[in-house]
């Protein structure tokens, strides 16, 4: 007998994010409540586990700096919101830090298999270490998965959202590693008149493709 491989479903960066209605440990929490903000939605594999603790603490130590950055939080797993209610409280307990952001409860995986949230062979009722960044008209712009081995980077969701928020407000580009304060990138141009013209337009120009300006 011929066996099947069950395939994840995931959404496309660009297009509006799957649409959600879901209990939370701040109550009912939809997409649409968020229109008008960025929104970083984050899955983690399971309620009292070492490094979701740490990931948990490292974004709530950041939600005042996104919060600067008109986004919002908003964590998931296929745990029950008691378990969730009783994590969050032993976080406060054991590490002293509060949980100020919302906690899907996903018992029946459907916001977790919307989005792409559970693979087959990872483990079979885990969602993994996926983040989710989508923007104030509801479009995901970017996605990010991580082992479960491992913890994320808190300080590059942080970079990413500052980088797409600049590219949004001023048309550019960021090169690798982009941070606030260093230079851009310029689009390049599109047309073989456009490209003679690039080298006097005041930009930083190494060639006709490649160039920078600061903001």
């Amino acid at each position: 007998m011929m066996e099947t491989t069950q395939q994840a479903s995931f959404p496309h960066l660009n297009e509006p994010a799957p649409a959600f209605k879901a209990r939370t440990t701040h109550g009912d929490r939809s997409l649409e409540d968020y229109r008008g903000k960025w929104l970083i939605l984050f899955s983690h594999p399971a309620d009292f586990t070492p490094v979701c603790t740490t990931e948990f603490i490292g974004f709530a130590q950041a939600a005042p700096k996104f919060a600067e950055m008109n986004c919002e939080l908003l964590g998931l797993s296929i745990d029950s919101l008691f378990s969730h209610l009783a994590w969050t409280r032993n976080i406060k307990e054991k590490f002293g830090v509060d949980i100020p952001f919302p906690i899907i409860e996903d018992i029946k995986m459907e916001v977790a298999s919307a989005y792409g949230m559970v693979h087959p062979g990872a483990a079979d009722t885990q969602a993994v270490r996926a983040t989710f960044f989508i923007d104030p008209n509801g479009i995901l712009r970017a996605m990010v998965y991580y082992p479960m081995s491992n913890g994320r980077s808190i300080d590059e969701f942080v970079r990413l959202l500052e980088a797409m928020q600049t590219s949004d407000e001023n048309g550019v580009a960021t090169p690798e590693n982009w941070c606030p304060g260093k230079p851009v990138i310029v689009p390049p141009p599109k047309t073989a008149e456009a490209a003679d013209k690039r080298a006097g337009e005041g930009y930083d120009t190494v060639d006709w493709y490649f160039s920078t300006k600061s903001l």
